[in-house]
């Protein structure tokens, strides 16, 4: 399991030496210029409101309670944040990938041509409208799975001694929805589902994990994350092709 998990974790690596590549560099142009305009906007976004949403959240009480709200504070503090960050992110990564969605199937596509030595100029270069078609619908299927998991985790972070690992569990829902959202598109490209998508990255759980953390990782860190979303779509081809006979 562990060995997997930073299998997982090395094809973002690959995934940044697979977009610098000059074959595969113009095809990353469009969803690079998309990441970095919406992943800069949220960074902002959450700069100006964190404090805001975290004044919002967390309970007041009397001054002369201020020692139980120090103490309450402190503990709901993670459990807050680590729920601000996934949704702030997560959000704005749906909208990125919902608009960049056609430009990362291709992207896919060129990059998966690469690595198993068929030609680039097969298949179309710029998106038809099956692909739209498509991606839109994967990724409204994609939010709808994160809308139900979230509401699941949200009632679990309100019961006591559950909640102690809240953030954690946020953490690992974050990774997997991630492997999820990335793995999608060289796998819709062999006309996956992303129900299929799902049953089989969980038979490769610590594997899809791993890669998961390691966009999350990515995604998280100012700078880098402007990259996050084309090395992330490389990566995950990458895995595919590489662990294909596993997730099929």
């Amino acid at each position: 399991m562990i060995s997997n998990l930073f299998k997982g974790f090395g094809h973002i690596i690959n995934g940044l030496k697979l977009i610098s590549h000059p074959k595969i560099r113009p095809f990353v142009l469009i969803p690079l210029g998309i990441n970095l305009v919406l992943f800069g906007s949220a960074t902002g976004y959450l700069f100006y409101k964190f404090d805001d949403w975290m004044t919002q959240l967390l309970p007041e009480f009397p001054l002369w309670l201020g020692w139980l709200e120090s103490l309450i504070s402190g503990f709901l503090f993670p459990i807050f944040a680590a729920m601000i960050l996934l949704v702030v992110f997560y959000t704005f990564s749906f909208i990125a990938n919902l608009i960049a969605a056609p430009f990362n199937s291709i992207l896919a596509e060129k990059v998966e041509c690469h690595l198993t030595g068929r030609p680039l100029d097969a298949g179309p270069g710029f998106p038809t409208f099956e692909m739209f078609k498509r991606s839109i619908g994967s990724e409204v299927a994609k939010l709808l799975y994160f809308a139900k998991w979230w509401v699941i985790l949200f009632i679990l972070m309100l019961i006591p001694v559950l909640n102690l690992a809240a953030p954690f569990i946020w953490i690992l829902f974050g990774a997997w929805m991630l492997s999820l959202e990335y793995l999608d598109y060289p796998m819709a490209n062999q006309n996956k589902f992303f129900k299929d998508i799902n049953k089989q990255a969980l038979s490769k759980r610590s594997l899809s994990l791993g890669f998961g953390g390691s966009v999350m990782l990515f995604t998280s860190i100012p700078f880098i994350n402007l990259i996050a979303m084309p090395a992330g779509v490389a990566g995950a081809t990458s895995l595919w092709v590489k662990h294909r006979d596993q997730l099929s």
